[in-house]
């Protein structure tokens, strides 16, 4: 999956403790990688998968918890 060349973001649940993963939005969807090695593997994801992630992870940890 090619990128638009956008910027990186984190969530603001991550912390400073270094176990996160940082997006982007890509041509085709969204890209993922870990923030400890942001040289390291990419992997894409198209938009109906990463919102599909998304609403199972707001099923679980309800938003403002």
């Amino acid at each position: 999956m090619s990128s638009q060349r956008t910027t990186w973001f984190k969530s603001s649940y991550s912390g400073q403790n270094g176990e996160c993963i940082e997006v982007r939005r890509g041509t085709a969807g969204f890209e993922v990688r870990d923030s400890k090695n942001p040289r390291g593997a990419v992997v894409g994801v198209d938009a109906v998968a990463w919102l599909s992630f998304l609403a199972g992870v707001e099923r679980v940890v309800p938003r403002g918890s």
